[in-house]
Parts: C-alpha cells; sequence; structure tokens
C-alpha cells in the first residue's frame, strides 16, 4: 500500500536508543506510513538497529543522506525521498509526540501546506531544555504569529508536516542546522498558502546530548524570520530569489 505520509528522522550516532523513538511511531502511527531514517554515512552506530527492525517491519527504512552531512541536508534528502504526499519531520530524541503525526498529516491532508506542532500556543508547553533558546524561540514564534501572521505561534520547532508537492516546488535553501521548519513556513506565508497549527508538549531529551548550536545557526534563522515579512511571492519569484543566493553565495565564497 502506498504511504500517506513519510516521517523522516534525521540521526546521527543514536545508536540503540533509536529503537525507543521507532516503536513509540510504528505503535501510535495509524495511516499508512513509511519511516525514513536519514543517516549521513554508513558507519553511524543507528543504522544496524533500524535495518533489524526493518527486517521485522517494512515500513522503516534506513536511508543514506548524499546531499552533505547535517540536519538540515538529511531532512532535505529525506523530504526528497518520501514517496508520500505528506511528510512529516519528527527528532530521533523523542522529544516529539509520536501520537500526533497522524493529526499533522491529516491537516495537509486538508489542505494546508506546513502543519506546526506549536509549544506556543494554548494547551502547548515546552518542558526542559535551556531557558535563552526557550525564551528566543517564543519570542520569534510570537512575532511572527502576530506581526507576519505566518499562521502558527511556533514557527521554529522542526515538528511539522509539510506538502512535498509544496516543498518541491519552492526547494529548501538551509545547508545548516534545523530552521527548515522556519523557512519553509516563511516560505508558504510569502506565498499567502495556509499554515496550520497544533497544541503539543515538547519534552527536552532524556538521553544523549543535543545537536543544536544557537550561536552557529543564528544567522540562518535571523534570515529567515527577516524573509517572513514582505509582500506576496510566488513560486516562480520564490525559486529565483533562491538561484539569485545561491549565485551570490558561489561568488563569495
Amino acid at each position: 500500500m502506498k504511504p500517506q505520509v513519510s516521517v523522516v528522522i534525521p540521526v546521527y550516532e543514536e545508536g540503540e536508543s533509536i529503537l525507543t523513538c521507532l516503536n513509540r511511531i510504528l505503535r501510535e502511527v495509524s495511516l499508512p506510513c513509511e519511516v525514513l531514517v536519514v543517516h549521513d554515512f554508513p558507519e553511524d552506530s543507528t543504522v544496524p538497529y533500524v535495518e533489524k527492525l526493518a527486517e521485522e517491519d517494512p515500513r522503516v527504512r534506513a536511508v543514506l543522506n548524499t546531499y552533505g552531512r547535517g540536519p538540515a541536508n538529511a531532512i532535505r534528502f529525506g523530504i526528497d525521498a518520501a514517496a508520500a504526499p505528506v511528510a512529516v519531520v519528527t527528532m530521533a530524541d523523542g522529544s516529539d509526540d509520536p501520537r500526533q503525526i497522524d493529526e499533522l498529516a491529516r491537516l495537509v491532508d486538508r489542505g494546508v501546506v506546513v502543519a506546526a506542532a506549536s509549544r506556543y500556543m494554548p494547551g502547548g508547553q515546552q518542558v526542559g531544555g535551556p531557558r535563552i533558546k526557550k525564551a528566543m524561540s517564543a519570542f520569534a514564534g510570537r512575532s511572527l504569529h502576530w506581526f507576519a501572521r505566518v499562521g502558527t505561534r511556533d514557527a521554529t520547532n522542526s515538528f511539522k508536516a509539510y506538502s512535498t508537492d509544496f516543498v518541491r516546488e519552492v526547494g529548501i535553501e538551509s545547508r545548516s542546522g534545523f530552521e527548515i521548519g522556519l523557512e519553509l513556513t516563511a516560505k508558504a506565508t510569502r506565498m499567502r498558502l495556509p499554515v496550520a497549527e497544533l497544541p503539543t508538549i515538547w519534552l527536552d531529551r532524556q538521553l544523549g546530548d543535543s545537536r543544536f548550536d544557537l550561536a552557529r545557526w543564528m544567522p540562518s534563522y535571523l534570515r529567515w524570520y527577516r524573509f517572513a515579512y514582505g509582500s506576496r511571492l510566488s513560486a516562480e519569484q520564490i525559486r529565483a530569489g533562491a538561484a539569485a543566493r545561491a549565485k551570490k553565495t558561489d561568488k563569495t565564497g
């Protein structure tokens, strides 16, 4: 059966702990799905556990990212590899609630191009995590909601569902960090396409270390934060702008 939702999980040396995440997803997702565990190199400690589980459940696949290392490239590769019309990006650390994957996917099926799990709307919550990161994320999300009318109070959260047609139409420019969620929300806003949200409770990871590097990735977040404000753009204009930015980056090296 063709999947209705592709669950994309970027991983880096998760080892055996990935099984907790995958088993929760396989238990909670009721829609026909595929689960793409995207890794950067074949020797990643996550891969043997994913491949063993895949022998028991064909919905699971270990997928080698060939776009370049890092979470942005892994997510970009995973969405491109998705066979379903909806791709849901979720983290391997257990911070996201897998029971909401179906709900997010159904929002996209109903016509939104980005469906966000929101920590900052009524009913949402963030438990744990660095205070400065939480404060900055909450300010960005709420200010974008109030002033740029982005359709969600949590544009920076990575736990989102996307129309794969929309993503392939506008493209993904992010090459580092987890700013893809903000990029695609900003692009949908500039195209005046529907973005929706539902409340979520986000839990800070209990095992391993966070890969989030605020100082290194802040310029990219600010870029897409600013991009969300502005007049309406067509898909052609967004792609032309992306091409121009890529050309400028190539020239400056």
